[in-house]
């Protein structure tokens, strides 16, 4: 199984639960309309992953987010992750009214930082994005159309969630292209303070 950590700690998520369209700039940049409730989808365990590839059966796009850890009834985590996207075939997808998983739960398409513990969430969190130095993706909490105590709020209607599962928010505007080579470099901050520095060169 794979693992991700919460500082020292290992922790193995069952599952990780993914939010699209959460970002205006996000929705508008593919043509898409703004949702009348939140939209989910799944990762398998499997989709877990270290490395972050630029390739798999096609070019791969990156989608920056906020990410969170569920333990014991609230999410005690933040962290950073990188939900990689066949943007080709879910374009395919979409168009036929299919579901998304073929191009969004492959194995090794999210990819995630180490996380940090926290007491509650914050609304400072934020988060930006740079490759190879250029800054392409800036997110926050005040951005997004559903926060993640909401977002919990309606999983918990009608899914069961395990110690460790993850939860990714959905990404602002500046998606795009995965190149071989590419040095992805994040920081999160919650207010001036900052929290995770992370980085991956794409292969």
């Amino acid at each position: 199984m794979k693992e991700v950590k919460i500082g020292n700690r290992i922790i193995v998520p069952s599952k990780v639960i993914c939010v699209g369209r959460n970002y205006c700039a996000h929705v508008r940049e593919l043509g898409n309309e703004i949702p009348e409730e939140i939209v989910f989808f799944l990762k398998p365990n499997s989709a877990v992953a270290d490395r972050l590839l630029a390739y798999h059966q096609e070019q791969l796009h990156y989608e920056g987010e906020l990410c969170f850890i569920y333990e014991k009834g609230h999410f005690s985590a933040v962290g950073f992750g990188i939900d990689l996207t066949k943007r080709k075939l879910q374009s395919s997808l979409k168009e036929k009214g299919l579901p998304w998983e073929r191009a969004k739960a492959f194995d090794g398409s999210a990819v995630f930082s180490n996380f940090i513990e926290m007491s509650e969430v914050s609304d400072a969190i934020s988060f930006i994005l740079k490759i190879n130095g250029v800054v392409v993706q800036e997110g926050n909490i005040d951005l997004m159309i559903y926060k993640p105590v909401e977002i919990l709020s309606e999983i918990q209607k009608f899914m069961s969630l395990h110690d460790g599962d993850i939860l990714m928010t959905g990404t602002p505007g500046g998606v795009g292209r995965i190149n071989e080579g590419d040095l992805f470099t994040v920081t999160v901050k919650d207010g001036a303070q900052i929290i995770i520095e992370d980085s991956w060169v794409a292969s």
